[in-house]
């Protein structure tokens, strides 16, 4: 991917793009003795993360799952309106990157600083999804949102989709997300809230 493909976005503050805060009764029965109660099995383990297990995959990551940078996630995952399967996602660094490496965007980037979240996708459903792309988005130490919206990539961060042969299960590929925080913050993990069941409760890796 080239970087002349650089969007940058804000909503509702202004130049900088930064998205800070602008803003029944019982019936009595004969007098005959209860019989003693049956024995009952132990109910089963539940998961021990947060949330409902996501349907049609029993090995899914949870919705709102917290995770450590490094480990992996096996979520459901839709590209458009004709392909869905299971994915599994690694986050494998979460870092600050230099601001010098916004400059392409100009006078748009300032008060911003770059974050990099490189990932590994592999195609565990083993349906076709040739040409999809995944994409995180980094949160604070508080695990809320960063209020700054960026898109796109710099020499540092190239954003990759997947090729023509990931259609098979075992198939993977890698590629780097870029996101932002304003100066001075700090970036405290990644989440990943597109597959049904996530939107409300992401999974998140945390640094």
């Amino acid at each position: 991917m080239k970087s002349d493909r650089i969007a940058l976005f804000a909503t509702g503050c202004a130049a900088v793009l930064l998205l800070s805060a602008c803003g029944g009764k019982e019936e009595a029965g004969s007098p005959v003795p209860a019989p003693a109660p049956a024995p009952t099995s132990a109910p089963a383990s539940s998961p021990t993360t947060s949330g409902t297990l996501p349907v049609g995959n029993p090995d899914a990551t949870a919705p709102g799952t917290e995770l450590k940078v490094g480990d992996r996630a096996v979520v459901p995952f839709k590209y458009g309106n004709d392909k869905a399967g299971t994915i599994a996602i690694t986050v494998k660094t979460i870092e600050l990157g230099a601001k010098e490496d916004l400059a392409a965007y100009g006078d748009k980037a300032k008060g911003m600083t770059p974050v990099y979240i490189r990932i590994s996708v592999e195609n565990v459903g083993g349906t076709d999804l040739t040409y999809s792309s995944v994409r995180l988005r980094a949160v604070g130490p508080d695990g809320k949102g960063t209020g700054v919206i960026i898109t796109g990539e710099t020499p540092k961060c190239q954003s990759e989709s997947a090729k023509k042969d990931f259609k098979t299960a075992g198939a993977t590929y890698e590629t780097c997300g870029l996101q932002a925080v304003k100066d001075g913050d700090d970036v405290g993990g990644a989440t990943y809230g597109d597959g049904d069941g996530y939107k409300d409760k992401p999974v998140i890796w945390k640094k």
